[in-house]
């Protein structure tokens, strides 16, 4: 069973995000692997341990993202392609997609592709289904169960909606997208640490891939981000003095008049 992990580095979720200027500054954050990629590389660990074959890591972002890939090698994946390329960097969902799924074609040999859901910077959930078409692929998004039958042709997979759960059938090979629940990712062993920076870990350019600069990265890009702003400033809340009975009135009057919430 081989499969390709399609993993991102993003800020940790404990990061404090300073904006400046309409951009967030980069300077001084701390980067991680996306937590959802995290469960869709243990997936695929797992499903190496029932049937053997070997496990991919197929990573698109800058040179520092090289130490947070490295995690997933002592995790346990046998390798890496890097796609560090400059020209790779300021996309969105579609050029991501566009050059990672150029990327799988040069593999080739695969039989499922795993990704997170969405990555935790931009939430866009979109890069995952976008590759499966791409690729002209099944995919199933947004999984919280997932079962490969014993003869690894198919796969039957879960994800919980609104009011129940929905089960789904697709044949191999496909692109399945990791919800939080599918499993527990494993803490890399003080092994795997060690033999981590001695696995293949390749580096890929644009030229590599056989693309155009231009239709990838920034110059791509079908969306361009004009201007992040935080969040406005929160009001500041609002004590009703008095009698319970009274203040509840009182608070009741404020909802419909002011508020005009009920």
């Amino acid at each position: 069973m081989n499969s390709i992990v399609c993993l991102k580095e993003v800020p940790d979720t404990e990061t404090r995000i300073e904006i400046r200027g309409g951009k967030i500054v980069e300077e001084g954050i701390q980067y991680v692997v996306n937590p959802y990629d995290e469960f869709a590389l243990e997936e695929a660990l797992k499903w190496q341990e029932k049937f053997g074959g070997k496990v991919t890591i197929l990573c698109l972002g800058p040179e520092r993202a090289r130490e947070s890939i490295l995690k997933g090698l002592a995790m346990g994946a046998d390798e890496v392609y890097h796609l560090a390329d400059p020209a790779f960097l300021g996309g969105d969902a579609y050029t991501t997609a566009r050059a990672l799924a150029a990327a799988i074609q040069k593999l080739g040999d695969y039989d499922i592709i795993f990704c997170g859901k969405q990555a935790v910077d931009e939430d866009n959930a979109a890069v995952g289904v976008m590759l499966a078409e791409m690729l002209d692929l099944p995919h199933v998004s947004v999984v919280s169960r997932f079962e490969i039958a014993a003869d690894g042709k198919s796969a039957r997979a879960e994800r919980d909606i609104e009011g129940g759960r929905e089960v789904v059938e697709t044949p191999l090979p496909a692109v399945v997208t990791a919800q939080k629940g599918l499993n527990e990712p494993r803490y890399p062993s003080f092994r795997g640490i060690r033999q981590a920076r001695s696995k293949p870990f390749t580096q890929w350019t644009v030229a590599d891939l056989g693309l155009d600069a231009g239709g990838v990265g920034a110059a791509g890009a079908k969306l361009q981000v004009m201007e992040v702003l935080p969040p406005p400033d929160r009001p500041p809340g609002r004590v009703i003095p008095g009698e319970p009975a009274e203040a509840v009135k009182e608070l009741v009057r404020l909802l419909r008049e002011e508020a005009k919430v009920i």
